[in-house]
């Protein structure tokens, strides 16, 4: 039984970028808690207006876009 877990507070609305050159992605908000207890977060990339999920230790990582 996994305990009930609330989601992280992310920076909704902030622009980054996958490393420091990568494509620039906006951050929406956590979708689901993973088994290994990261979590899934909504993005949208800029370039294509594209929403997928990405995860939250990686998104911490990317630097703030410019």
């Amino acid at each position: 039984m996994h305990a009930v877990v609330a989601p992280p507070s992310v920076p909704v609305g902030k622009i980054k970028s996958f490393g420091p050159f990568g494509p620039q992605y906006q951050v929406g908000h956590p979708v689901f808690q993973l088994e290994d207890g990261d979590w899934m977060v909504e993005i949208i990339l800029i370039e294509t207006g594209e929403k997928t999920q990405y995860r939250w230790t990686r998104l911490r990582a990317d630097p703030d876009a410019l």
